[in-house]
This record gives C-alpha cells, sequence and structure tokens, in this order.
C-alpha cells in the first residue's frame, strides 16, 4: 500500500455548535486538503556526467544534427515530422533487429506484436499531425511531394521506385503510382519471408491512416486515393539515420539486449524532440490566442505522452538475465534521480508541461490575486458553467491541458513500474528502500504531487457541488 504520508485539514464544527443546528446535515462543502507532496521542486535530473553519458551512448548528437537540418525553407511543419518521421524509420530497424534475433529463448511472437502496434500508433500520430498542420493557414502547404497521379504517368525524381496502374473510368481515368522510397527499411522488410506480413499490415495501416492527409508518405503503400507523395527519403535521410544504428559500444559488448536499448531510446529521444516542437507551437498559439489550435496541439502532446509510455514497455520484453548483464556491462550506476532523467529532452519537456500552468490566467481573462484570492478559480466556473456558449475553445483548451497532466503523471508511474520488473524494487526507488514507496523516489514525486491546476480542479469541485445541492436542494 502507498502511505502518502499527508497531513489532513479538515473543518470541523464543534459538539455544542452541532447541537444548536438543525440535525439536518449541513450543504457547505468539506474539503479535504493534502499538504503538497513536495512543495515547489523541480523536475529531476541527473548529473551532467551521467547524463553526456546518456547522450553518447544514444549518439544524441549526430542524431540533433539530422533534427536540427533544414532544406525545406517553405515548409512550416519539418522541424516537427522530421524527428517523427525518423522514429517510424528506426522503428523499422527495430523489427529487423528483433526478428533476427538467434537468441532460441527470445520472445520474437510478441516483440513481433508489440513493434506492429507501435509502428501503427507513430503513424496514426503523424498522420494526426499532418492533418492539423493543413488546417492551420500559417503551417499549410510547402511539404516536399511529388504529384504522381496525371494522365501521362510520368514518374519524377530519382532514386524511387514505383508500380503504375490505371484507376477505372475509362478515358478520364488518371494514372496512380505507388511510390516506394528506395533507401527506407519498410520495402526490404517486405521482400523477407520472416518480417513480410509485419510490412504489409504497417503499409495498410499507412494508407488507412493517411486518408485524409492531403499526401501519403511514400513507403510503398497502396496510395489507392493516388495523393501525391511525401519525398520521404530526401525528409528522413534513412542512410544518414541507419548510418547511426550501431552504438559506440557494439563491438565491446556482445549482448543482444544493448542493440534493442539502445533502438528503443533513439525512438524514444526522437519523440521527445517532436514533443518539444509542439510545446513551443502551444505556447505560440496561446499567446495569439489561437485558443482552438493551441488545444488541438495539447491533445497531440498527450498522444505523444501515451506513446512514449509503449516505447518504454518494450523494455518488459527484455531477457532478464541478459539485460541486467548489459546493465553491468555499461555500468549504469544508480543516482538520485531516475535513469529517465538523464534524458535532458525528457527533463526539458516534463518542465515545459508543467509551466503549462501559468498560462491559466491568461485564458481566461483575469490577473492572479497576489492576497492568494479565488480570482482565477472564480473565472473558470463562470467559464464552465456560463460562458462556455461563447468561449468553447477556452473549455477545449484547459480540459487539454490537464490531459496533459494526466498523460505525463500515466507515463512516470508506469515508467516507474517497468523499472521495478526490470531491475527489482530496490534498484527502482534508487537503494533507498526495498518494496515500497519512498518520499523522495523522484518518479514517486513525479507522480504523486498534486495538480498542477489547482484553480481548475477546485472550479470543478465546487461545481460539482452547486449541482449537486440544486438537485437535491433539501439535503
Amino acid at each position: 500500500m502507498v502511505d502518502l504520508d499527508w497531513t489532513a485539514k479538515r473543518a470541523t464544527t464543534s459538539t455544542s455548535d452541532m447541537s444548536r443546528k438543525s440535525p439536518r446535515l449541513s450543504n457547505k462543502l468539506h474539503l479535504l486538503i493534502p499538504t503538497p507532496f513536495r512543495a515547489g521542486s523541480d523536475v529531476p535530473a541527473a548529473s551532467d556526467s551521467a547524463s553526456s553519458a546518456y547522450e553518447y551512448y544514444l549518439r544524441l548528437p549526430e542524431l540533433r544534427r539530422l533534427w536540427a537540418r533544414r532544406e525545406f525553407p517553405d515548409w512550416k511543419s519539418e522541424p516537427l515530422l522530421t524527428p517523427a518521421l525518423q522514429a517510424l524509420e528506426i522503428t523499422f530497424r527495430f523489427v529487423s533487429t528483433v526478428l533476427s534475433d538467434p537468441r532460441p529463448y527470445a520472445n520474437r511472437p510478441e516483440w513481433k506484436r508489440r513493434l506492429e502496434s507501435l509502428a501503427a500508433t507513430q503513424i496514426g500520430l503523424i498522420a494526426a499531425i499532418i492533418e492539423n498542420e493543413e488546417d492551420e493557414a500559417e503551417t499549410r502547404g510547402g511539404a516536399p511531394i511529388a504529384d504522381l497521379s496525371s494522365g501521362l504517368g510520368v514518374l519524377a525524381r530519382d532514386g524511387s521506385s514505383a508500380e503504375v496502374w490505371r484507376l477505372p473510368g475509362g478515358e478520364a481515368a488518371a494514372t496512380v503510382v505507388s511510390r516506394s522510397s528506395e533507401t527506407s527499411l519498410l520495402p526490404r522488410l517486405l521482400t523477407w519471408q520472416t518480417s513480410e506480413d509485419a510490412a504489409q499490415k504497417i503499409l495498410y495501416t499507412i494508407e488507412c491512416e493517411m486518408r485524409r492527409c492531403p499526401y501519403t508518405l511514400g513507403l510503398g503503400e497502396p496510395n489507392l486515393t493516388g495523393k501525391p507523395s511525401l519525398e520521404y527519403d530526401a525528409v528522413c535521410k534513412p542512410s544518414e539515420l541507419h548510418s547511426l544504428k550501431k552504438n559506440p559500444y557494439d563491438h565491446q559488448i556482445q549482448n543482444r539486449e544493448n542493440q534493442n536499448l539502445y533502438t528503443s531510446h533513439q525512438i524514444l529521444e526522437s519523440w521527445i524532440q517532436t514533443s518539444n516542437e509542439l510545446l513551443n507551437r502551444i505556447e505560440e498559439r496561446i499567446e495569439s490566442k489561437s485558443f482552438e489550435m493551441a488545444a488541438t496541439h495539447c491533445y497531440l502532446l498527450e498522444r505523444t505522452w501515451k506513446l512514449m509510455t509503449e516505447i518504454q514497455d518494450l523494455h518488459l520484453l527484455m531477457d532478464p538475465e541478459d539485460f541486467l548483464r548489459l546493465k553491468n556491462q555499461l555500468d549504469l550506476r544508480s543516482e538520485t534521480a531516475a535513469f529517465c532523467f538523464r534524458s535532458r529532452g525528457l527533463v526539458a519537456m516534463s518542465r515545459k508541461c508543467r509551466d503549462l500552468k501559468h498560462k491559466v490566467p491568461y485564458i481566461l481573462g483575469v490577473e492572479v490575486d497576489p492576497t492568494g484570492g479565488p480570482r482565477v478559480q472564480e473565472a473558470a466556473m463562470r467559464l464552465f458553467s456560463g460562458e462556455k456558449m461563447a468561449q468553447y475553445a477556452k473549455v477545449h483548451l484547459l480540459q487539454a491541458l490537464q490531459a496533459i497532466e494526466s498523460a505525463m503523471k500515466r507515463f512516470y508511474f508506469a515508467y516507474r513500474q517497468v523499472l521495478v520488473v526490470a531491475v527489482g524494487s530496490l534498484e527502482a526507488t534508487a537503494n533507498r528502500a526495498a518494496m515500497s514507496l519512498e518520499r523522495d523516489d523522484s518518479l514517486s514525486q513525479m507522480f504523486l504531487e498534486p495538480t498542477y491546476f489547482p484553480s481548475l480542479d477546485a472550479a470543478k469541485t465546487f461545481l460539482s457541488d452547486s449541482l449537486s445541492r440544486e438537485r437535491n436542494p433539501t439535503s
């Protein structure tokens, strides 16, 4: 059982006062208000040396150079989509890695199912980002695409294979081209019997998820609607990306889990980069009072937290002995902060998500009461109860902000459970106490701390009580 050890403060009424009152229960709302888990605490972070070693292991400086490259100045979505597409491409490499694992005890069937699911989740999120970017005038257009649907059936750009057919419709029928990247691993997985079914499933997922997008990815999906195709090789740079497939200790450590750990964290870091770009856009949209668009970006960010949870769950499939041996081979010594806080990107992402709480007064159009009054809470109650018809975009945004908080805390809670399974409870709590949660545990701090939006929480609490009393006026 988790012992939060919180001091409860409850409004009480003396016995003598109660005797003078009607036996009917009071209509006043009694709140149990816990003291903060760790007031004013920042997001934990590992030491600089540990973070630098983590980045060296994952070759993050080289990955960042790929993320930072800007080759399409008219395409505003390039910094957002490039790391996401590269994460998907690394996933294709991950499929190849696990299916070629020679260990007889490796759980290849479950690995295959999990990676198919992970690829599908990423494709769905990439499609949602593209839809959202095209819906917004500021970011619409500019993507490097090749129009592959024409009566002439002309194939543009070297370095890509294509399949051509004609849709029904007589003379007016269009020529449709299914474009296939030459350097991506997905078309190659399609030619390998072991991975053929997984590759086909991924291609059909691309076809389905990209239905509402103005263009498709160009990885060999059927492209039945004859859409333009993204210049995938020019954007993703698969050849340069796969040149980073080996970590610095690959020749020193003979352990299959080394490649699994390395690849899964490269995927994670790529999505962290995309998430930080999303956070920048959320702040820009809020400042410009584009609240509906900000809410849409917030829900995309919520989905990235859930995706990151799915990525971390892959550790559960690693062989216990091989993984623990790898931990010692890499000399991953325990620190006060959990292993995930060695990622500077994750720490920055978590801080930015928490700092979104400071945007609430601006969204509500009020200033924080310097005396500590409930000014923000009252504005939120007015919005939720009476002003939502005229300002529904604000309601959507506030709900989305709380959705981010929920997804973020679930990520850290799930990460802690994965850590317990992977290395044991003693290591998961940084050698403080076995089989228990400690108040100083950095992961527990992240998911047990009070809500980031106390005014919204209080507004909903009192609004619920008010509605309850309206329904039961005599209670």
